[in-house]
């Protein structure tokens, strides 16, 4: 957890996440976001704090890219709050136009994520964004796509964060920032 964390925000954050044991597998515990999604005057406020958290550190992106799905959410209305561009990070076969692909293990298994090669220009200023940071699987897949791009990584955003799992270690050297931490 970041000390900059609104305590408020992230007590109401904790109000609308729900806990749903053996999800997607025995052993897990997911964390729904999709009770605070719903709260449209909630999410709203987790938009304007990640804003706030960007402009606070000084990260000043060019463009925010966010894996797919529910990164997509968080990425699609940053940017949109920020007035700069969102590229989508997906699963193979589901863009359109060449891409560049990488392999990745995640907490409950293994996939691989993929990125338009026109997507980003060398140079651009770049936070991921995403709902969840668990093992760091996943970011770390993105930050390697969009390495070959020449962009400079500022920093990394999260609604929750799992921090048992170590996630954080996968990201270095960027910073994170997560809204909600579950340490256990």
């Amino acid at each position: 957890m970041n000390e900059s964390v609104d305590r408020t925000l992230e007590a109401d954050c904790r109000a609308r996440i729900r806990a749903i044991p053996g999800f997607p597998k025995p052993g897990i515990v997911f964390r729904d976001i999709t009770p605070l999604l719903a709260d449209g005057p909630l999410f709203r406020r987790v938009t304007t704090h990640f804003a706030s958290t960007c402009e606070r550190l000084g990260w000043a992106p060019d463009v925010l890219v966010s894996p797919e799905a529910r990164g997509f959410i968080f990425g699609a209305a940053l940017a949109h709050e920020l007035g700069i561009g969102f590229v989508p990070v997906r699963k193979p076969d589901k863009l359109p136009h060449d891409t560049h692909r990488v392999e990745y293990a995640l907490e409950y298994g293994n996939d691989a994520m993929e990125i338009h090669v026109d997507a980003l220009r060398p140079g651009q200023r770049v936070v991921l964004i995403d709902d969840l940071l668990a093992t760091g699987g996943t970011m770390a897949a993105c930050a390697k796509l969009i390495a070959e791009h020449g962009v400079t990584v500022t920093g990394a955003l999260f609604l929750v964060e799992l921090s048992q799992l170590g996630g954080r270690g996968q990201l270095t050297p960027w910073p994170v920032h997560a809204l909600v931490d579950y340490p256990d």
